[in-house]
């Protein structure tokens, strides 16, 4: 599944083109290399996204075409969340 469906589908980012964007403007990477929102995801590949001041890090584990948005949480598992300064941005 592309990464820009799949952080829409799972609720991580609300709208497919800002998943989109957030992808192309190098801000995620998938298993520790530079993603592309139609990068293909697998199952237990780990995805890191800077929001801002944000780096949340979670692990794909369900890949599912439409969901519900109370199953959408069952579709990850967040390893991490934490804010980082501004020095610390790449």
């Amino acid at each position: 599944m592309r990464l820009d469906k799949y952080l829409k589908v799972s609720r991580i980012i609300k709208r497919r083109p800002v998943a989109k964007e957030v992808a192309d403007k190098g801000r995620i990477k998938i298993n520790g290399v530079l993603g592309k929102s139609s990068t293909d995801l697998k199952l237990n590949d780990q995805i890191e996204i800077r929001f801002g001041n944000k780096l949340l890090t979670v692990r794909v584990l369900e890949m599912k075409d439409s969901t519900k948005k109370e199953d959408a949480q069952k579709m990850y598992e967040i390893l991490s969340e934490k804010r980082i300064k501004a020095d610390e941005q790449e």
